[in-house]
């Protein structure tokens, strides 16, 4: 690393990514998972190439080609079935042995990114707490609405009090700071 550049051997060192659980269990929906990085370069590029064969894009067709060349570059090397330096598959090796053995090998052994489920979970927990607490801000509202006239003209003067108290408290102070002040 040299100041804010990062220079790495390998590009995919760390894009590895992984999940839990998705909601159709078939091997077709986690190809079509792994493959989609492939696919979208694909599709991307190849839109690309057809812009530029057919006239559009011609000021900057060096600045495209070179980009459909690195797009494909990109796929050859995440669609080749391989192990990256890191011991992580890459995209086509995940796929490779979904076909060939017909289930999905989970690679990602360590915790160090929480998975999805537990994510979900702690969300869920978390609004709830949220939900509790906007129930009980508005249950207190209505338990003032539904005060009688007595009760609220009570709360009304207590308050009143209250206040009385805290600006009485608030001149004792500024007269005692007065005070020290002229005695200094």
């Amino acid at each position: 690393m040299f100041g804010v550049f990062d220079i790495r051997k390998y590009y995919h060192m760390y894009s590895w990514f992984s999940f839990d659980d998705i909601k159709r269990k078939s091997n077709f929906a986690y190809i079509m998972v792994y493959a989609s990085p492939i696919l979208s370069n694909v599709i991307f590029a190849l839109t690309l190439n057809t812009l530029i064969a057919n006239g559009f894009l011609e000021e900057q067709a060096r600045f495209w080609n070179r980009f459909i060349f690195y797009a494909f570059f990109y796929v050859l090397i995440d669609a080749v079935p391989m192990l990256m330096t890191n011991g992580k598959p890459n995209n086509g090796m995940i796929i490779y042995e979904l076909i060939r053995y017909g289930k999905r090998v989970d690679y990602c052994e360590d915790d160090i990114i929480p998975s999805t489920t537990q994510v979900d979970k702690e969300y869920e927990k978390e609004m709830k707490n949220i939900e509790e607490v906007q129930e009980k801000i508005e249950q207190e509202k209505k338990g003032i609405c539904n005060k009688t006239p007595e009760e609220a003209e009570k709360a009304a003067v207590g308050q009143q009090i209250q206040e009385n108290i805290q600006d009485t408290a608030a001149e004792l102070t500024k007269e005692e700071f007065r005070k020290e002040k002229e005695s200094d």
